[in-house]
Parts: C-alpha cells; structure tokens; sequence
C-alpha cells in the first residue's frame, strides 16, 4: 500500500516559490511520508488555533501526558478504545470543566524494545494533551499532580495508580514563518514545545522497523499497529479550541489532505503558475526535478 507513496510530486511554481499542487499519498497510518505532512498539518492548524485562542481570551496553557501500563499487541487496539472512552468520562469532570476552557488531544504509541526489561516487546499507548486553562488555574483552581492521576484512574477503572505528567506551558518566542514550524516539528521531542510536541503523529517510522532487514520482531509491530490504528482517530479538539477549530474554517487533521498544508493562494494557481515536476528515482534515492 505504501510502494509508490508520494513517487511523484507535482509543484506550482511563482517566482522563486514552489508550492506542492498535486500529488498522490498512500495515507497508511504506518507511512512515514504520509506521517510527516500529517505532523505538518497539525502542527500548522494548532499554532493557528493557540494563537486566535489566546486573542480571544487571557489564557494560560498546560501541557498533561496521561498513560497506562504497557500492552501486548494483542491488547492494543482494545486498550486505545477503552482509554478514548475513559477520556470522555475525564473531560466532564467537575475539576476539569471548571478551569479548562479548551484542549487538543493527540494519542500516541510507542513500543518497547529495551531487552531484558519486563516491558520489552509491549507497547505503550498514552496521550498528549495541551490544556488551555484560566489564569485562575494557578490560584484558586489548581489541579495537582495526585489529582490528575486519581481522576485518570477513576476514569480507566483502574487498580493501579497511573503514571501521569503535568507541566505549565513556558511562553516561546514566535515563530516568524511556516519554515521555521517545521524545522521545529522535527526537533520537537528535543525542544519541548508543547504545541509542536502534541502536534507529532502518533507513531514515529523509527518505532516501527529497526534496521534494514526483513525480521520476525518487525512483521509482528507493522500487523500489530496497522490493526490497532485502522479507523481510529487519534486526535481530537474540545470547549474553546474546538470552537475556534471551527470559526477558523480549518479541515479536518483525518480528512486526509495531504496536499494543502498551509494557507494557499488561489489567485496564484488560477493565474497559471509554472508546473515543476518531481518523480522519485529509486536508484538515486531522491527526487529527480523536470520543468
């Protein structure tokens, strides 16, 4: 499904700009192409969306991680459903609805590959949510840390107390262009920005294969995650950001667009731009441009 992903790209071409006008994705879950352009995606709707948010209304951001203990594959997808359920038991608290005016919510997987450790082999769903809270928040309203993992215990029906994470969101100096959002979607882990950090697609290629080789371990992760993420959808908006999401007239992140990224110039399509072409050359590994 993924061989011939994005193996010829069709650009518009003004000047000295290209902007990629036609193309044909794959849009597997597990394709690391596809993947990268969703992030794109998400990253660009979000900063839009943070930034109308807090126009809007003084607001402060809370970046939370909330996870549960490592599965096997079989388990997955049955675990990635009862945590998307128990969000929306979470999300309608009282402490919850009190001080959060709005969240975006990205579920992501990573595998454990650490050998000799009880986990290795397992996998580990868990969320990121960026959490757009009152200024009170910090006062009057305070959620604590023990208070975040009972309500996400309460709401998975767990026996166990759940490793949870919360952290006030530092403000971040502005990024000038879409250039520099997406050098920082690639250095996101790295950089800690929670609107970039959330952003990421749920699952990195280097999660799925470890080296080059066809390998027993390798088959079982790509059967196990293309079944646990068929159909799913993975992020979700709600309150105050789900309103702008709207008012702001962005596509849905799963509409599987992959094309049109940013904000696009219809006049500079309309008026005939150069066509640039790029196929992708197998033996050179790269695109090979024709005018």
């Amino acid at each position: 499904r993924m061989q011939h992903c994005a193996d010829t790209l069709l650009f518009k071409k003004s000047g000295e700009k290209l902007k990629l006008f036609q193309a044909y994705f794959c849009k597997v879950r597990l394709c690391p192409m596809c993947n990268w352009r969703r992030s794109l995606k998400i990253a660009f709707y979000n900063k839009q969306i943070v930034e109308t948010a807090n126009q809007r209304e003084n607001l402060r951001w809370v970046f939370l991680t909330l996870t549960v203990r490592n599965v096997e594959g079989s388990e997955l997808k049955m675990t990635m459903d009862s945590m998307t359920k128990a969000w929306n038991n979470f999300s309608r608290y009282a402490a919850f609805k009190k001080s959060v005016r709005g969240y975006f919510r990205a579920m992501e997987v990573t595998k454990n590959r650490e050998e000799n450790h009880q986990w290795n082999g397992t996998y580990h769903p868990h969320f990121h949510v960026l959490l757009a809270v009152k200024p009170s928040f910090f006062t009057s309203g305070y959620i604590k840390q023990s208070e975040w993992t009972s309500m996400w215990r309460k709401a998975m029906k767990l026996d166990y107390d759940p490793i949870v994470h919360v952290q006030r969101v530092k403000p971040k100096k502005e990024s000038p262009d879409f250039k520099e959002v997406e050098h920082d979607v690639k250095k996101a882990v790295e950089e800690q920005n929670a609107i970039l950090e959330v952003s990421k697609y749920p699952v990195k290629d280097s999660d799925v294969i470890i080296g080059d080789s066809v390998t027993s371990d390798n088959v079982e992760t790509i059967l196990d995650l293309d079944n646990a993420l068929a159909y799913k959808r993975l992020i979700a908006y709600g309150g105050l950001l789900k309103e702008v999401h709207k008012e702001l007239n962005l596509n849905d992140t799963d509409d599987e667009d992959l094309i049109h990224i940013g904000q696009e110039n219809a006049d500079e399509i309309a008026n005939g731009a150069i066509e640039v072409m790029a196929y992708w050359h197998v033996g050179l590994k790269n695109y090979v441009i024709s005018n």
